[in-house]
């Protein structure tokens, strides 16, 4: 080591008249950029005892612009979703409607009416703003929104069953993304679970001689199979036939429908999700599901049934604690409304993307085509399957078009996509970076093209940089 070269490095002093530090304090604050450039000298100090030169001013002011971008840039942030699979719960499940964005920026500007009653001049319940929309499109007595579908499931079996017994089938003990699993809520819950059945076969019989061997059963729970499907040698009661028989023994049925379809999926081409409103008909006491999959609201849980049985938990301790905020009940009522519109299909992406027909797909993927051939990117067109995602309609496809990137290396530039700004999430299907233009949003075309364009050039840039002359 040089004590030389050690003195050749400059003060925290003499790099913050640098002009460009000046830039990273306006940025970034003194203190912290003060902290960033001893970083990037202690660094460099560490290169020198190794052997290394010492780095030049700029170097060091680089290194430290690095070192504070990386660790205060936020890190939930927008990305393009072009892997096809609409409701992406790592990628943020449900994107929101314009109306639905801009009800959420309304009441963030300011206050609101939260728990203020206008008419009267007085506290109001935040329950009711979302209550009324939810009761009149799912046909439920009652409704209540609590901060996502564990926290409903939760809710309820700790308000209705907690110290007695809740009689469920082997086939629907799930674990869902997230490590969600219902023996475990079960037990947080206070209520004790009665396995019935077996994983493939659970029948009527089944139900009665529980409820014949436990005294103190509190509820039925059918619970969605979710992101998996039972096939062949299969049965279980239908949701009508559990409430007959909870109706017959005085035991409510509660159902956790997990993904929440207000609409039926089967014009689309998709199988048959169980809607909110069959699980009502079908004499389920309490039915809960998400805001933010099929709903395509922001995240929620919600709970709707019978008075009898939601009433009590709204008045719940543990409602409090899973209660909404303004921001996603303003959210959430702006999306029901679309619903009561007849406009759900049209506003709301998630539907948007289910409803599109292939042809507009394919119209967009050569477009797409056409853009990037143009700007001398390789593109071509495949045919593919676009998935709905979180959770509903396991093994459900729809049909799609995808843009092919034929790139050397498809690990290598995918990553590279994941790094740019925005970031494009795609995916790579027979050794080809694939695009479905499904899940892009029409907005942000320009940008996942822009982004493409500006990434491959990079690419070759540094690889070129790396060849020998």
């Amino acid at each position: 080591m040089s004590t030389d070269t050690l003195r050749q490095l400059p003060s925290v002093d003499h790099l913050l008249s640098n002009e460009s530090v000046a830039t990273l304090v306006a940025t970034y604050g003194r203190q912290q950029t003060v902290e960033a450039l001893r970083e990037s000298l202690s660094l460099a100090r560490d290169e020198i005892q190794d052997g290394a030169a010492a780095p030049d001013d700029e170097t060091l002011v680089e290194r430290a612009a690095h070192h504070l971008r990386t660790r205060l840039s936020p890190t939930l942030r927008r990305v393009i979703n072009a892997t096809g699979v609409i409701i992406h719960t790592n990628l943020g499940r449900a994107p929101l409607s314009t109306a639905a964005q801009a009800a959420m920026e309304a009441v963030s500007r300011g206050y609101s009416t939260l728990e203020y009653d206008l008419a009267a001049g007085q506290r109001g319940h935040r329950t009711l703003h979302a209550e009324r929309l939810l009761c009149e499109l799912t046909g439920a007595e009652s409704a209540l929104v609590v901060n996502n579908n564990a926290g409903g499931v939760l809710l309820g079996l700790t308000g209705l069953a907690q110290g007695r017994g809740v009689i469920i089938s082997r086939g629907q003990l799930v674990e869902i993304g997230g490590g969600f699993r219902i023996p475990d809520v079960m037990a947080q819950s206070g209520a004790r679970l009665i396995e019935i059945g077996t994983t493939n076969r659970t029948h009527r019989r089944d139900y009665v001689a529980a409820l014949e061997s436990c005294q103190d059963a509190a509820l039925i729970l059918r619970a969605h199979h979710s992101n998996f499907r039972i096939v062949g040698f299969a049965t279980e009661p239908s949701l009508p036939e559990l409430a007959a028989l909870g109706a017959e023994w005085s035991v409510p049925v509660m159902d956790d429908l997990g993904s929440g379809a207000l609409l039926d999926t089967t014009p689309f081409g998709l199988a048959h999700e169980p809607t909110v409103q069959e699980s009502v008909v079908a004499g389920a006491a309490v039915v809960c599901f998400s805001a933010d999959k099929l709903l395509g609201g922001p995240q929620a849980g919600v709970i709707v049934g019978q008075a009898r049985y939601v009433d009590p938990l709204k008045r719940h301790p543990l409602a409090r604690a899973l209660r909404a905020d303004k921001l996603c009940l303003a959210g959430l009522q702006a999306t029901l409304l679309h619903y009561l519109r007849d406009e759900a299909t049209a506003q709301i992406p998630v539907w948007r993307m289910i409803a599109t027909p292939l042809a507009e797909i394919e119209g967009r993927a050569r477009q797409w085509r056409r853009t990037l051939r143009r700007r001398h990117v390789p593109a071509d067109l495949l045919d593919g399957a676009s998935t709905v995602g979180g959770g509903s309609l396991p093994g459900e496809t729809l049909p799609t078009k995808l843009v092919a990137l034929p790139v050397a290396h498809p690990d290598q530039f995918s990553a590279a996509l994941r790094a740019a700004d925005p970031p494009v999430i795609a995916r790579i299907a027979e050794n080809h970076l694939v695009l479905d233009p499904r899940t892009v949003l029409p907005e942000e075309e320009q940008d996942l093209l822009q982004t493409i364009t500006r990434t491959l050039e990079t690419i070759k840039e540094s690889i070129d940089e790396t060849r020998p002359g």
